[in-house]
């Protein structure tokens, strides 16, 4: 059966050119030229993907890709963007989007784009994301983690931590929880921005856990309505409710000695909350409409992007659950403040895309290293990752160069501009089109030596047009003392 695709953009000639494209490819098209078409086009059909512009007249993008997992619905979205929407691109990043892809784009790069989102996603990779036409007994069981190539202290995951210097603090903390003789009744508390990896964490924490050959169960808490998420937590008997044909057995049941990882705790609805902290303090639960007591042997594990003490003072976080979740609490750091992680997880993310891909690029040097450590990295891990499996589905290098970078990665490190950088990121948390643009033709030229012939060609315009753009920066004092010509390639 061919994979369908929703394409949303308000621009014909772009939603045609992707409409015949992708057809050809053999997928099954439809097209939505508004945010409201697209998504009265989601509530009744089921999609494998959303292609949509960021910016759309009536409800945008954003708002799609909110609706979408407010609902539950774990389709993936690619988001096109303009030139210069990139801060908004990287907060979709954050909401959950698959990728984004610049504008204009080539249809071969959408293409590549398109069979890396279907590929990656043709299994669930969190949760219980149920698509809301899914009734609760229908719901997807949740996914085990695959078995870790070895378990405890040398474990692939604490590895991985172990190999950050910016973890070490955390290394030790996973150190002495592994060693000590506390069971699974202690529970866990990760918080940390969005993409910093706390799922990495949790894992972590399963391999070091005595339940590590069990089950490691993860659930999104902010995916599915608050009825839908008791039913997978704590199972439900048969006739419970009117689609409960069967009875279901739910993480709790199914983890055994494992470990449960509760994301987006924040999001947990209050009763809820209520039902969750009994069950942590008697390590006992029923299913919904049961009358029976079973045992909690699993470890629970819970994360959060949330400051969950303002939640508290808002009256949205129970006190009470929050005490009794940090026994152990983890705060892992944004990757802003551990520049020096990046030369592991960069080339972490190349040799397992080599692996997948069957490429041989070879590992980040240490210039374009330093390079990469002056950006801000405001997405995080999980934008460093994309951003590497971008550029090895489309470019499939040899070698990372620094011309393979979006540019925007490229302006934000110019250790020239930083201050400029950070001040008008502070006053409008944007960067004006013209900034942008003048600090993309500065690097790129500082990149190639001052080479006008390849920085025109790696900015995609004319030489002519390149030396007009530097003549009103000298006319504006903008730049003073560029260097003279080097030799044209």
């Amino acid at each position: 059966m061919s994979s369908r695709i929703l394409i949303v953009d308000d621009e014909a000639t772009i939603r045609a050119s992707l409409v015949e494209s992708l057809t050809r490819e053999g997928y099954d098209i439809t097209a939505a030229e508004s945010g409201e078409e697209a998504l009265a086009r989601t509530h009744a059909q089921k999609f494998d993907l959303v292609v949509t512009d960021l910016k759309l007249p009536g409800v945008s993008g954003i708002e799609i890709l909110q609706a979408l997992r407010n609902q539950g619905n774990s389709t993936p979205v690619i988001m096109m963007t303009a030139y210069g929407d990139v801060d908004t691109a990287v907060s979709a990043m954050r909401l959950g989007a698959y990728d984004f892809i610049p504008k204009p784009f080539k249809l071969g790069a959408m293409k590549k784009q398109v069979r890396a989102a279907l590929k990656a996603t043709s299994v669930p990779e969190s949760g219980m994301e149920a698509p809301p036409e899914m009734s609760r007994e229908e719901a997807p069981a949740a996914k085990p983690a695959p078995a870790p190539a070895s378990t405890g202290m040398d474990g692939q995951y604490m590895r991985m931590i172990k190999a950050c210097p910016g973890l070490e603090p955390i290394a030790r903390i996973l150190e002495k929880v592994g060693s000590s003789r506390s069971g699974n009744d202690t529970s866990i508390l990760i918080q940390g921005e969005s993409g910093v990896g706390k799922e990495i964490i949790a894992r972590a924490v399963h391999e070091i856990s005595r339940g590590s050959r069990d089950r490691f169960l993860e659930i999104n808490c902010s995916a599915l309505p608050e009825t839908l998420l008791e039913s997978e937590l704590f199972g439900h008997e048969k006739g419970s409710f009117t689609d409960a044909k069967t009875r279901k057995e739910g993480l709790f049941e199914l983890a055994g000695e494992g470990s449960i990882f509760l994301d987006e705790i924040g999001e947990m609805g209050i009763l809820l909350q209520a039902r969750l902290l009994r069950v942590l303090e008697n390590r006992r639960f029923r299913r919904v409409g049961g009358k029976d007591d079973l045992e909690v042997q699993a470890r629970v594990v819970a994360a959060t992007n949330q400051k969950l003490q303002e939640a508290i003072e808002s009256g949205n976080f129970r006190n009470d659950l929050y005490y009794r979740l940090q026994v152990v609490e983890i705060e892992v750091p944004p990757l802003r403040e551990r520049p020096q992680d990046l030369e592991v997880l960069i080339n972490h993310f190349v040799r397992t895309s080599n692996e997948e891909m069957r490429l041989e690029t070879e590992p980040v040097d240490a210039k374009l290293l330093e390079m990469l450590q002056k950006y801000p990295w405001p997405g995080n891990v999980r934008e460093l990752r994309n951003v590497l499996k971008r550029i090895m589905i489309l470019e499939e290098p040899t070698r990372l160069q620094a011309e393979h970078f979006p540019p925007h990665i490229l302006a934000g490190h110019n250790p020239r501009h930083a201050s400029q950088h950070h001040a008008l990121g502070q006053a409008t948390g944007l960067m004006p089109l013209s900034e942008v643009e003048r600090l993309q033709i500065l690097y790129t030229l500082e990149m190639t030596d001052n080479n006008k012939s390849k920085a025109a060609r790696i900015l995609g315009i004319s030489r002519q047009t390149l030396r007009e753009k530097l003549r009103l920066y000298e006319q504006d004092g903008a730049e003073p003392g560029l260097k003279a010509d080097s030799a044209e390639a």
